[in-house]
């Protein structure tokens, strides 16, 4: 079969994708059967298992969206104004804690600005800890590591360790520090926190989200593409200029903008790197809809370091706004609709058996906690790759792009460029790169 290579073509049909091939009208090649990737939203009625794309005519349904929870902070002035055009939207502020199950407390995020919650002899300690830290010279600077030298042992052995040794499948003391935006440091605003006068700190203080969700800034996008539906790739011939799909169909290329992961291009187009691809963990995530219990919380999300089923994170839906929940409720508000996530290492997915036993284990915990009461509905997400960690010293990530490059595919976004950004920054990756291939 021959093959044309002039074509120039986007793989991925997530938000980046899609806002690449909005501005450059290239062909756009995704897996599913629905644009928006991880940040697809969908809608269940009470006591059914069908997911339906759109919210039915009488809104009677809990609103998920496939990833969990997708906030949009941050964002350069001109793509917040993107989205407003496509898409009007809400502004929020963030409420989110640390809950420790073992003293059922809750303290404000981020822990190390509210020691006030703390009992006076840790909050001293790890004050002490901060200020008289003495940073050893690691040849080898973990997460683990950073993590101790920031905030010190006592609130590492309170929080940060446990968590992140659940967020990151238990990698957090084999990899590179990373994010540190997501945990500031700052002795006047820790000093205040000891009084009770902690001030928000953090990259997502304030948030935005599309008031019909984020399915309707996809739509928005997605009418002003050319999307091929249900094409997975599976290999792609670099000499060749081939792109080979699970269904067996092939193209030619010139050049490819890829949202696709970093490691999952590498393998497919047999690129040779000579150093261990970054670590990947998955990540499942259950989305549950469900009567209110008596001690739910009202934070947006939760930060979870010790949970007999080991999930990591709860955000509330419904919490940051009702029309998450089916129509009748939001009114009450009598009903909670969350999502719950937890990371496993790369290639380790549970069969179908261990998935609902993970489902049944989290909503009974969850219920023992008082967080919610009989379950409408739930529905469990595997993602395989979900977050993007990276090894100390290593420049597999540099070299890969550099690599791919060579051979003309140009990766962008989250995962196409192996770094954390939201929805803002990914936006803006795809109208630039796009706009480069017009």
């Amino acid at each position: 079969m021959k093959h044309s290579r002039n074509n120039n073509v986007i793989l991925g049909g997530g938000i980046t994708g899609l806002s690449a091939g909005y501005v450059s009208k290239l062909p756009i090649y995704e897996a599913n059967d629905i644009a928006g990737g991880i940040c697809t939203s969908y809608y269940m009625r009470k006591g059914e298992k069908k997911r339906l794309s759109e919210p039915p005519k009488d809104a009677e349904s809990y609103h998920f969206e496939i990833g969990g929870g997708h906030w949009i902070f941050g964002g350069d002035p001109s793509i917040i104004q993107f989205i407003q055009n496509h898409s009007p939207f809400k502004r929020y502020s963030r409420k989110a804690s640390i809950y420790l199950p073992e003293k059922n407390i809750f303290i404000p995020y981020p822990i190390q600005n509210n020691l006030y919650y703390l009992d006076k002899k840790s909050s001293a300690k790890v004050v002490d800890e901060i200020i008289n830290v003495k940073v050893t010279e690691y040849k080898i600077l973990t997460m683990s590591k950073w993590l101790k030298i920031n905030f010190g042992q006592t609130l590492c052995n309170i929080f940060f360790h446990p968590f992140h040794k659940l967020y990151t499948a238990n990698l957090y003391h084999k990899i590179a520090p990373q994010d540190p935006h997501k945990s500031p440091i700052n002795m006047k605003e820790i000093m205040n926190g000891l009084r009770g006068k902690a001030n928000p700190a953090g990259y997502n203080t304030t948030f935005i989200y599309p008031e019909h969700g984020l399915d309707s800034l996809m739509r928005s996008l997605e009418k002003e593409c050319n999307i091929n539906y249900g094409k997975k790739v599976v290999k792609i011939d670099i000499k060749k200029k081939i792109i080979k799909f699970s269904d067996s169909t092939t193209i030619g290329y010139n050049k490819i903008i890829s949202t696709l992961p970093l490691n999952k291009m590498i393998q497919m187009t047999g690129i040779k790197i000579g150093e261990e691809p970054h670590p990947s963990p998955a990540v499942l995530v259950i989305n549950i809809g469900a009567k209110k219990g008596p001690k739910c919380p009202d934070d947006q999300w939760v930060y979870i370091p010790n949970s007999n089923t080991k999930f990591h994170r709860v955000g509330f839906y419904s919490n940051i706004d009702t029309s998450f929940l089916p129509k009748s409720n939001r009114k009450k508000n009598d009903r909670t609709s969350i999502y719950v996530e937890k990371a496993y290492p790369e290639n380790s997915k549970p069969n179908k058996k261990e998935i609902e036993e993970i489902c049944q284990k989290t909503i009974k915990e969850l219920q023992e906690w008082g967080w919610i009461d009989e379950v409408d509905v739930y529905d469990p997400t595997w993602i395989e790759t979900a977050y993007t960690w990276s090894w100390p010293n290593s420049s597999w990530k540099e070299k890969a792009l550099k690599e791919l490059e060579k051979n003309g595919i140009y990766q962008i976004g989250r995962y196409g460029r192996w770094i954390f950004q939201g929805i803002a920054d990914s936006i803006k990756d795809g109208l630039m790169v796009g706009g480069a291939f017009t």
